[in-house]
């Protein structure tokens, strides 16, 4: 049989080790994992190179690259209203394509093949996913205390309707309301109406700080996450992004619903948002991802960090050193992501998985002596070593070099926009 593509003599990520493996791919999926030789139409050299499922960004905010050390140390609601919103109300649809596509570049450089984002203009988010051919679900953000609160929802009914399942399947498109504390519950219900029409899943910040479970207790008598269970919000399907302060009750409320949580350490960490109880959520059997959140909110978009940090922070605060294995760290970053976002079939190295691979560099340091692989690449290896890369088939990164995208040009683009803004 002759496949598409043959990646030959690499090794691949696993529990065990496999030895040097040949990789077939037809179409859009793995059809072949083994030590026999292969014919292909196009052959890629893996030697040297350990292979990884694409990782999954599932929280972030990519057009903020634009604002990547505009304001740091800052608590978050001082940061948004006074520096990060105010930017934001001047940006263009431009603004938004080129923020977009520098976050692109980035992430596909440091081996992320899918990634689910929250902005305004979520059409031109959606052009570059498009011509860049990486994988994502969108979700139009929605602020429902503001006058254009009813046209933004339509915003994101059309964005469904447009490019829900397009490019190839590779865009999905949910809902995105903000927060409890930028939409309010009437406005939520038309949110979660629209959800349910169209057969669409929301994406939402939940529980991301004390002020904003405190303030919710105040105001409506429950914290957020018992207030989206009363609004039936999680009977639509939900991605609560962040999820920092939980209660035991309101793990089970996740857990009874199937509420996939979005951890974000690094933003969390900057932002002084606290630690999330991800164990326990764990324990409860909840889908939990990994998301990098607003770049300006953290420093970059590399998510082999994030799956570090949290190995190291949940050891750290349980005093457990088991309690997140590299293991757990890159189920997290990879298949648990893929399925939070919503994509199947997507987020590990088998037969009829989507072929989102990506093959890091292990001539390097860190990667000797090799005793586990999976160790080695969350404790130790580096995303900058990831050279060539694969989205549902296709080659976007070779050898370290763009196939679709012009990054100089991104660069200069990105910049010029960067400067405007904050001039």
């Amino acid at each position: 049989m002759s496949y598409d593509i043959a990646i030959k003599g690499v090794e691949i990520i696993a529990e065990k080790d496999m030895g040097l493996c040949n990789i077939g791919i037809s179409g859009n999926k793995i059809a072949y994992i083994g030590s026999e030789e292969i014919v292909s139409n196009k052959t890629i050299n893996g030697s040297g190179h350990i292979a990884v499922p694409g990782m999954v960004n599932a929280h972030t905010h990519a057009a903020m690259t634009l604002l990547r050390s505009y304001a740091d140390d800052m608590i978050l609601m001082d940061w948004l209203e006074n520096k990060i919103w105010p930017v934001e109300a001047l940006m263009t649809k431009a603004d938004i394509y080129w923020g977009t596509m520098l976050a692109v570049v980035e992430m596909i450089k440091s081996g992320t093949t899918t990634f689910a984002d929250m902005y305004a203009d979520m059409e031109k988010v959606a052009e570059v996913v498009e011509e860049t051919g990486i994988r994502a679900s969108l979700s139009r953000g929605l602020i429902g205390v503001v006058p254009e609160a009813a046209t933004k929802l339509q915003e994101n009914i059309q964005l469904f309707k447009d490019w829900h399942g397009k490019a190839d399947g590779r865009i999905q498109v949910m809902m995105g309301p903000h927060a409890p504390y930028t939409c309010p519950p009437e406005y939520l219900k038309k949110v979660i109406a629209a959800a349910g029409e169209l057969g669409s899943e929301i994406h939402m910040h939940l529980s991301e700080t004390k002020n904003e479970v405190s303030n919710c207790l105040k105001e409506y008598g429950m914290t957020p996450i018992a207030l989206m269970d009363k609004l039936g919000m999680f009977e639509v399907g939900t991605l609560a992004a962040h999820c920092v302060h939980v209660t035991p009750e309101d793990i089970q409320i996740m857990a009874k619903k199937h509420v996939r949580v979005v951890h974000n350490p690094q933003s969390n960490l900057k932002l002084a948002s606290g630690i999330a109880p991800i164990p326990a959520m764990l324990e409860n059997g909840i889908t939990v991802a990994l998301g990098t959140d607003g770049v300006s909110s953290n420093n970059n978009l590399d998510m082999l960090e994030e799956a570090r940090l949290a190995a190291f922070i949940h050891k750290n605060a349980t005093g457990d050193p088991t309690v997140i294995p590299a293991t757990t760290a890159l189920k997290m970053a990879t298949v648990n992501g893929a399925h939070a976002v919503g994509f199947k079939d997507l987020g590990e190295l088998k037969i009829g998985q989507k072929a989102d691979i990506v093959l890091y560099d292990m001539n390097k340091p860190y990667w000797y002596p090799r005793y586990d692989r999976t160790s080695s690449f969350i404790y130790a290896a580096n995303s900058s070593d990831a050279d060539t890369v694969l989205v549902d088939g296709k080659v976007v990164l070779e050898n370290g070099q763009f196939l679709t995208i012009d990054v100089d040009k991104v660069y200069a683009e990105a910049n010029k926009c960067a400067v405007r803004l904050t001039k």
